[in-house]
């Protein structure tokens, strides 16, 4: 309703700042989850409080009164409406202790009123919070985790609290707690619930409510000193004779001074506004204590209870209930497993401050990569640090103010053990996080400049900058490296466009320059390209510079196995087999000539190579799973070896091609760490252990961590892989086993439908051995390929270098210094140090006004980078924060990283595997080709030219 405006008041004035606060202080809860865990030593986590239930049954009744208030009557509240009720009576504390103890109790009820809503009331027996706001009940729930005795009660109460709140609001805490806790309780039959703050009751506005015994009920005998679990004990024998009977009570909103919304603390009394009496709860006679019984307080014990489980009618208000519903599902959703908390040891915490301090003063003076072996590492591993706690944006727009919600349905049990084709419910306790479609994060706050999208103009700048002249080589590499790339960054990220022709982007022409926009069209004075599709939030205007992944964000094979169900089942063998669909071993080609695969966008024959060679690898896998495990499903063959070759992908990418395209001892040393952990050194081993002990185990081995922020891919992310100079302009196709040229073609003949052709004339091998003979191009300023400055794309002619810098001025990605300051860099303040190259100067200079101006891609290019670097230091910022990220946040390059989900085979096939073991499963003649002592996208040895045995050269 549009009241509820002037009952609520937000932390920091407004609904998206207060929720940042609450999702902090969730996380904060999920601490003192692990905490009471450690203290109390129990095996699995506890609710963060009530975690000790009483009671807890699914056949209890309410009826609604036949005189209800016809103010009253509102949604499911009519008269005489009766609901099935699941009841769970506990003990109000995070800890299992006996019912002796000191302590409040809780109600919480689930009303089933249909198969689409539910009703969670939740109540504790005391007017009142013991605090008034979220962040003063954040700060009792820490003192207090774990503490299991008097002393440290104590020392909770009357040092760690007020050291928290302050010592006037730790006393008042401190009252209402002993007000709460200090009467001896005889039988939770017998006590009054009241609701924590608010709530909305339809037309009727906002009421509390209260649980209070049936005035009938029978007495309770005399509680026990000795049986810890006496309260259950008299509810047994309660129930085998008698109903247990509760009323429902209301009391109406009468002003913000009597009855407040946002405090808490303060409670309605009935002198100001009355009770009134709305419904019977009754709780059946039964045995609680028959087999049945204690099978369905099993599954009543299981359940995660949210007051925001109702409707918009009934929706909770106030500070406290607001902040409840991000508190309560971060802290069900952790006892589930499915949401996870790291702790950062205390040692680490305190050593990091000076140990980040120290190499921001030594990089003043000497680069990271300059340091030995060891400080460099250190030197990363505090770089990470910083980037983490900087440079983690969440750009999706998220829920705020919260809304009400109805009962969260079980996760499908297959998606436990199983990828989702949309990347949904990797995080089960945030199903879309990295799904198709949710937004592209940041790692700099972005800056939309829409006056200088042209500024200067982009075609200028390709032109004078990008174009390829000479071809340059990165002669580390072959162009297998080139192919994975694009292979990868196909399954990560994808930017939606409009359809050609319907809205496009126009870049005007410098003067005296023409281009074609489609095939066989006239030539014109702009550029024109299909426009980005931007997100648009319910209710808002469309931000310019928030865009959703047309893929998931996730590492999970999307570029081969499809990104929806319907894709995934037309690429499976016919009858819903496991394997992938193959014809003689290649992949089978739709009528537009491209293949039908997971992404067959910008084919050309190293993609073909890529996906054909895993396409096989998956159906090897499939083979190996079927004779291992011949009880195995077809769709559990499948579900395994797509996990299997996913991470096998990731794998391949974090040891081999990283450490190929950034070879120095430190980035090698420092990806393995990332897969496998650290070397078995006692310096390296003290090192992490003193600053970032997470990182002692590869990130296989520990829980999903994202970091403070929900996983997401990143706009700078997409910028650092701008990496199209890696391609030639022109490919030598050769016979690996005579060494001699089959055909030497040019670009637009690999490319598209000449792909699939050229890849079954040649072969796999000849194409994977034409491939890592050669070396792809550096990535530098002067060698944007010519072939794709004038490529045709979905009836568009482009020049590709054109978008790439206006794509990344218009999603709002810093240009080149602010880049570099955002990423913790010295900004430059003259041409001169962006590059050392006198001629690169000279043209940059010509083409921008000054350093500020400088695109993020071309400064990237034109960067030196360090010693054995295929791209810049400032792109490798990004590289250093996101890598692990790709990995941490993955539940299954993680916590599910593990046999009973991949196979113990799956799991074997990982380990041993690499992409040269791939190669040679598939290609066993490239044997005596393949680096010896490097991997498989360092250049392979030129085979030797030899006469064919019919005699011909």
């Amino acid at each position: 309703m549009d009241e509820i405006g002037r009952y609520e008041h937000y932390v920091g004035g407004h609904p998206q700042v207060e929720r940042l606060v609450f999702e902090r202080l969730a996380r904060e809860l999920m601490r003192v989850q692990l905490k009471s865990r450690k203290r109390s030593g129990a095996a699995d986590l506890a609710r963060t409080f009530h975690a000790k239930a009483v009671l807890g049954v699914e056949n209890a009744r309410l009826r609604f009164l036949d005189d209800l208030p016809t103010d009253l009557r509102a949604g499911f509240a009519r008269p005489g409406a009766e609901y099935p009720v699941t009841v769970r009576l506990s003990n109000a504390s995070g800890v299992r202790q006996p019912d002796q103890a000191p302590d409040l109790r809780g109600a919480a009820l689930r009303i089933a009123v249909g198969p689409q809503e539910a009703h969670d009331l939740l109540m504790t027996s005391h007017p009142v919070s013991h605090a008034r706001n979220a962040r003063e009940f954040v700060a009792f729930a820490k003192a207090m985790a774990g503490a299991d005795s008097t002393p440290r009660k104590a020392l909770a109460l009357f040092v760690t609290l007020p050291l928290a709140v302050g010592w006037s609001a730790a006393a008042r805490m401190r009252r209402n707690v002993r007000a709460g806790t200090s009467r001896t309780v005889g039988s939770l039959a017998l006590e009054t619930y009241w609701s924590r703050g608010a709530v909305l009751w339809g037309t009727a506005g906002p009421v509390r409510y209260q649980l209070r015994p049936a005035p009938d009920a029978a007495p309770a005998p005399a509680p026990s000193g000795t049986d810890p679990d006496h309260l259950h004990h008299e509810l047994a024998q309660r129930l085998r004779t008698a109903d247990v009977v509760f009323e429902l009570y209301l009391q109406r909103y009468v002003d913000a001074r009597r009855t407040p919304i946002e405090d808490g603390a303060a409670e309605w009394k009935e002198q100001d506004t009355p009770l009134v009496r709305v419904a019977v709860l009754t709780v059946p006679r039964q045995d609680i204590d028959s087999a049945p019984a204690r099978a369905a307080a099993e599954r009543v014990d299981q359940l995660a209870f949210n007051p925001w489980n109702t409707t918009e009618d009934f929706r909770p208000l106030g500070n406290l209930n607001r902040a409840r519903k991000v508190a309560y599902e971060a802290s069900s959703a952790h006892r589930l497993g499915h949401r996870f908390a790291v702790t950062e040891p205390r040692r680490n915490a305190v050593l990091g401050v000076p140990l980040r301090a120290a190499f921001r003063g030594i990089d003043r003076c000497v680069p990271w990569h300059r340091l030995p072996t060891r400080l460099g590492l250190l030197n990363l591993v505090a770089f990470r640090q910083q980037l983490r706690r900087s440079n983690l944006i969440d750009s999706e727009v998220r829920e705020a103010p919260p809304r009400a919600r109805p009962v969260p349905g079980p996760v499908d049990e297959n998606l436990r053990t199983a990828r989702s084709y949309d990347g949904t419910y990797n995080d089960l306790s945030a199903p879309h996080m990295g799904a198709v479609g949710a937004a592209f994060g940041r790692n700099l706050a972005p800056v939309y400049q829409p006056d200088l999208f042209d500024v200067p103009n982009p075609v200028t700048v390709s032109r004078e900058l990008l174009h390829r002249g000479a071809f340059i080589p990165a002669r580390s590499l072959n162009i297998l490296a080139a192919a994975w790339i694009q292979f990868q960054v196909h399954d990560w990220v994808n930017h939606k466009r409009y359809p050609a022709g319907t809205q496009s982007v126009e870049v005007p022409l410098p003067p005296g320059v023409t281009w074609t926009n489609t095939p066989g069209g006239r030539p014109e004075k702009v550029m024109r390209f299909a426009e980005n599709e931007g997100l648009r939030p319910a209710g808002g205007a469309m931000p310019p510079i928030l865009f959703g992944n047309v893929a998931s964000h996730w590492w999970d094979g999307s570029e081969i196995y499809g990104g929806d169900p319907d894709s995934a089942r037309s690429l499976r063998e016919p009858g819903g087999g496991a394997a992938l669909r193959l014809e003689d071993g290649h992949l089978p080609v739709g009528p537009d000539g491209l293949p039908l695969t997971g992404f067959a966008e910008s084919w050309w024959y190293g993609l073909s190579a890529m996906q054909t060679l895993f396409a096989r690898e998956h159906n090897a896998v499939c083979d190996a799973l079927r004779q291992e495990y011949p009880r195995l499903g077809e769709d559990r063959v499948y579900d395994t070896a797509r996990l299997v070759v996913s991470a096998l992908i990731a794998k391949i990418h974090t040891v081999e091609w990283t450490p190929a395209i950034l070879a120095t001892e430190v980035i090698d040393i420092g990806l393995k760490t990332n897969w496998q952990g650290p070397p078995k050194k006692w310096l390296e081993q003290l090192g992490l252990w003193l600053f970032e002990a997470h990182s002692l185990t590869g990130i296989p081995k520990t829980l999903p961590d994202h970091h403070g922020t929900p996983y997401s891919l990143t706009e700078d992310f997409v910028t650092v892989y701008r990496m199209h100079p890696l391609l030639p302009d022109d490919y030598e196709i050769v016979d690996h086993r005579l060494g001699t040229r089959l055909d030497t073609l040019g670009f637009h003949e690999v490319q598209g439908a000449a792909a699939e052709p050229l890849m079954r004339r040649t072969g796999l091998a000849n194409a994977l051995y034409s491939l890592g003979s050669a070396h792809p191009g550096a990535i530098t300023l002067h060698n944007y390929p010519r072939a794709l400055q004038a490529f045709e794309r979905d009836g568009e002619i482009i020049d590709l270098s054109v978008v790439d810098l206006v794509r990344t001025r218009r999603r709002g990605v810093p240009r080149y210094n602010d880049f570099r300051a955002g990423l913790h860099k010295p900004r430059v303040r003259r041409f001169e140090d962006v590059s050392s190259d006198p001629e690169t100067v000279a043209r940059l200079k010509d083409v921008y006004r000054d350093v500020d101006q400088i695109d993020t891609m071309v400064g990237l290019f034109a960067e030196n980078p360090p010693r054995g670097f295929g791209f810049s230091d400032t792109a490798f910022r990004i590289f250093i924060l996101m890598a692990t990220r790709r990995l941490q946040s993955d539940r299954f390059l993680t916590v599910d990283f593990r046999p009973e989900v991949y196979t113990p085979l799956g799991m074997d096939w990982i380990e041993r595997n690499n992409m040269t073991s791939v190669v040679l499963r598939h290609c066993p003649e490239l044997a005596g080709l393949l680096p010896r002592t490097a991997s498989a996208f360092a250049p392979w040895r030129p085979a030797p030219v030899r006469k064919a045995e019919d005699g011909r050269d």
